[in-house]
């Protein structure tokens, strides 16, 4: 979980710096085909993991791409439209949806440690959002929409972790999206890419294809209602990132709020190493 952290935080410096050059499509039509590339090369130096890539579960991997990909245009959209915390503030509601369907469709249980992460992280968030209340923007609910998008790609993710490896799984996500973002890009966007574009290219490729590999690894090895509470430690992270690199405000509220969340995520790490359980074993990638 803290490479998918680093990896977010990644993606959304890359998001801010091809904005003004490309459209959202395009950018997400670079980090699905640089990820392709990146997977095929390893896939042939290592044979072993392309023949992992199978048809046996491709309905959950439509059903993880679909609801991921919309999510994914609207969080673009959002980090254009609004600063980095505020974003990644309201994408927060994500474990609370994300608890309710691991409990209705993965069977899992709510414990009261696991609750009482969601509740601290609801309480951060609401601790850092409290300045700008009054001043509530229509773009936020683009937001909350892809948060809902997120949380039903995470279950579906959960779900394939049990017979997929992660290597398949963020395969069939670059194979899918790609033609998703081609469809409403220039066709020949790609040649726009000059000295001032490349790192921010390589960029979300890059933070696109290991954010959704340490996502699917940590799945594979904890029950969803305890992976997913951990990425509220992202919240503090990107405002100190947005303070750092675009001059947005770096609120104390911002610290307060990240400290209950962190409080949260402890107690209830704390807990699940005490709570015996028995899982079955995770895919491997070989």
């Amino acid at each position: 979980m803290t490479g998918t952290l680093l990896s977010f935080s990644g993606m959304a410096l890359s998001v801010r710096a091809l904005a003004g050059a490309f459209s959202l499509f395009e950018i997400l039509t670079f980090r699905s085909a640089l990820g392709l590339i990146i997977i095929l090369v390893i896939g042939l130096a290592k044979p072993h993991l392309l023949r992992t890539v199978g048809l046996r579960k491709l309905h959950l991997h439509l059903l993880r791409n679909g609801p991921h990909f919309i999510a994914q245009y609207l969080w673009a959209v959002s980090l254009t439209l609004l600063p980095l915390a505020t974003v990644f503030a309201l994408e927060f509601t994500m474990p609370a949806w994300t608890a309710l369907l691991a409990v209705l469709f993965l069977g899992e249980t709510l414990t009261r440690s696991r609750v009482g992460v969601v509740l601290c992280g609801f309480a951060g968030v609401l601790v850092i959002l409290r300045p700008g209340l009054s001043a509530f923007q229509p773009a936020a609910l683009l937001v909350l929409a892809a948060a809902f998008g997120y949380s039903i790609s995470s279950i579906a993710t959960k779900k394939l972790t049990a017979t997929e490896t992660a290597f398949a799984v963020v395969f069939w996500m670059n194979v899918m999206q790609l033609p998703l973002g081609y469809a409403g890009s220039d066709p020949l966007f790609f040649l726009r890419v000059d000295s001032h574009s490349i790192i921010g290219v390589i960029g979300i490729g890059i933070s696109g294809l290991t954010a959704h590999y340490c996502l699917t690894k940590a799945l594979a090895a904890g029950d969803a209602t305890v992976v997913i509470p951990l990425d509220f430690m992202r919240l503090p992270l990107i405002a100190f990132v947005g303070w750092a690199f675009y001059g947005e405000a770096l609120d104390v509220l911002v610290f307060v709020g990240g400290a209950v969340i962190f409080a949260g995520v402890l107690w209830n790490l704390k807990s699940e190493t005490r709570r015996p359980a028995l899982r079955p074993e995770p895919a491997h990638d070989g």
